[in-house]
């Protein structure tokens, strides 16, 4: 991509009313476009952000034998008052519309009972199971608090997995297995090592859950940590029973403020009650399946790899999400030869494969590097009538400032050895 045709333009000024430095600083870059407190536009340079934490998550995902699908967002009010989530007094986040043919329809905030409903139609038998998918849905909710920026919206993206089990042993071994795939995802975007799995309550799912909490200062939660045994109590469910039943005591306890980047529901039987999703067991009986509900808020932890990842200059995205790994900045391009030979390099380098925005813009140098701060590539390469001249490009890594000047071919040689394209 050449700046010069990407449309979206920079800025030194975030809006007055936005309060949140992940939202900040991504409008400042480019990356999105707020709407209205807690709804934000993804950009060309947002867009593929998210995209990359998709993938991540999908790889996951289908480690564990989820399937991919997409549900509806209209949600039937009859399927919701079944299982009694339609009442505003249980779930406070909905938000409805009358039909013009009549009756109300609501807008998705979660999708545990139409995926339960759909399953009706596909498992009969023991033998049909088990059963994971698993989407990548926006979810519409009437959020009373949308003041941390994308950390928590009004509409955003989510995963949202569902396992379906023949007999509890079977439904157990899979909801731990998604312990473990949660970590890797968040291992692979940088933020495992102060990610914690946090005992946690159920809100309007369940009466227990396990988040997945990351440290972060402007996240909203409090979690009790003990670093040590790997222990993690969310601060609303902080009670002598939990400390006992987790074989830990308050004062090896530190609290640290967190922002929920993923959650795991065990719904046991009670779900498919509800919904009367029953199969046959291996006796013929009819019994209800066993069910889990699994959530990673992709675009939460897209805000959320910003409040971490950023510095007084912009942000610094890490390889493994950033929207080009290499920011070519050409300096000198009023000279046609220095162009041409930038122009050169910049295809050179997509040739093979690496992943490269490149700054062709008529600005002043000053105005370059400060927008590529502020946009956080991980590395930064310039291309100017002196290093044409002298034969060497200054290459920046984001993180940490680091300088190296190399040769054309060693520029060449680094990004193909590297897993960076």
């Amino acid at each position: 991509m050449r700046q010069t045709h990407l449309f979206t333009k920079t800025r030194r000024e975030a809006p007055a009313d936005e309060v949140a430095k992940n939202a900040q600083l991504l409008i400042r870059a480019g990356y999105i476009h707020k709407e209205m407190a807690g709804v934000y536009a993804y950009l060309p340079l947002g867009l593929r952000v998210v995209e990359k934490i998709k993938q991540i998550v999908r790889e996951e995902m289908n480690a564990i034998f989820g399937q991919e699908l997409i549900m509806t967002a209209l949600q039937r009010k009859e399927l919701w008052e079944r299982t009694d989530r339609w009442s505003d007094e249980i779930v406070d986040v909905w938000f409805k519309s009358e039909l013009k043919a009549g009756g109300e329809v609501g807008f998705g905030w979660s999708h545990e009972e139409p995926i339960g409903e759909m399953m009706k139609a596909h498992i009969a038998s023991y033998k049909d199971l088990p059963v994971s998918v698993y989407q990548f849905q926006t979810k519409l909710r009437n959020e009373l608090r949308a003041k941390s920026g994308i950390m928590r919206g009004r509409e955003f993206v989510m995963k949202d997995m569902y396992s379906f089990a023949a007999d509890e042993a079977t439904h157990l071994s899979y909801y731990e297995s998604t312990k473990t795939a949660y970590m890797n995802v968040f291992t692979r975007l940088g933020v495992g090592e102060d990610t914690f799995i946090t005992f946690a309550a159920g809100g309007a799912f369940t009466k227990f859950s396990h988040e997945f909490q990351t440290v972060c200062e402007a996240g909203e939660d409090i979690i009790y940590l003990n670093r040590e045994k790997g222990i993690a109590i969310n601060e609303e469910v902080l009670s002598d029973e939990t400390l006992t039943s987790l074989g830990v005591k308050r004062e090896e306890l530190e609290a640290v403020k967190t922002a929920e980047v993923g959650n795991i529901f065990n719904f046991g039987q009670q779900k498919a009650t509800d919904l009367g999703l029953a199969i046959k067991n291996e006796q013929g009986e009819d019994v209800p399946v066993w069910m889990g509900s699994y959530g990673i808020g992709v675009t939460r932890l897209m805000g959320v790899m910003v409040e971490k990842f950023s510095d007084e200059k912009g942000m610094v995205w890490p390889k493994s999400v950033a929207p080009y790994v290499l920011h070519l900045v050409g300096l000198n391009l009023e000279d046609a030869a220095v162009r041409d030979w930038a122009d050169g390099l910049y295809q050179n380098l997509r040739a093979r494969g690496v992943s490269v925005l490149y700054d062709d813009r008529d600005l002043r140098p000053g105005e370059k590097f400060a927008d590529s701060d502020l946009m956080g590539l991980p590395y930064r390469v310039i291309a100017s009538r002196k290093a044409r001249e002298e034969g060497k490009f200054e290459v920046v890594t984001r993180a940490g400032g680091q300088v190296r000047h190399l040769t054309e071919d060693e520029l060449y040689a680094d990004f193909d050895a590297s897993p960076l394209t």
